[in-house]
């Protein structure tokens, strides 16, 4: 006889923090898995946090670093399975823009190897996942609006 495996509901939230480099920005990702995966730090929300609450605290968990939320980037959701609890589970991650403010790469917590600043485009490279891929992608949007990069000048035709 098949048995429908439990589902559960499971919410978390995370961010990303930047920090201006001149006209540049720098963001920070977390590196796990010997060296194998660049993600976004993100984590459950704790009773009673709101998600905003969670974003701050696991940011500076895993990354060393504080900061003030800007803005609320959007939401992922995926589907995995967790042999503990014999579930699928149903997850939805919160993800904010938070502007650096203090704090070292070093202070990360023992889950993370290591915390790397990147510019934008670099960590658009190396992240692992692609839904959080589209959550930078919109961070870079926010950082640098159509029209902040100077476009070449064109040249004018003599005839």
């Amino acid at each position: 006889m098949f048995v429908m495996p439990k589902t559960k509901l499971q919410f978390s939230s995370g961010g990303i923090i930047y920090r201006r480099k001149g006209k540049r920005a720098e963001v920070a990702l977390i590196v796990r898995g010997e060296g194998k995966i660049f993600c976004l730090p993100k984590g459950k929300i704790e009773k009673p946090e709101t998600p905003r609450q969670t974003a701050l605290r696991e940011v500076e968990e895993e990354t060393g670093l504080k900061g003030k939320i800007e803005k609320e980037i959007g939401k992922i959701n995926y589907w995995f399975h967790s042999k503990e609890e014999k579930a699928r589970i149903f997850k939805t991650v919160y993800f904010y823009l938070i502007k650096y403010e203090s704090g070292e790469t070093t202070g990360h917590d023992f889950e993370v190897e290591e915390v790397k600043w990147l510019t934008v485009d670099e960590a658009l490279k190396v992240m692992t996942y692609p839904s959080e891929r589209k959550m930078m992608q919109k961070v870079k949007q926010i950082l640098y609006p159509i029209g902040t990069v100077p476009k070449p000048k064109r040249r004018v035709s003599p005839i």
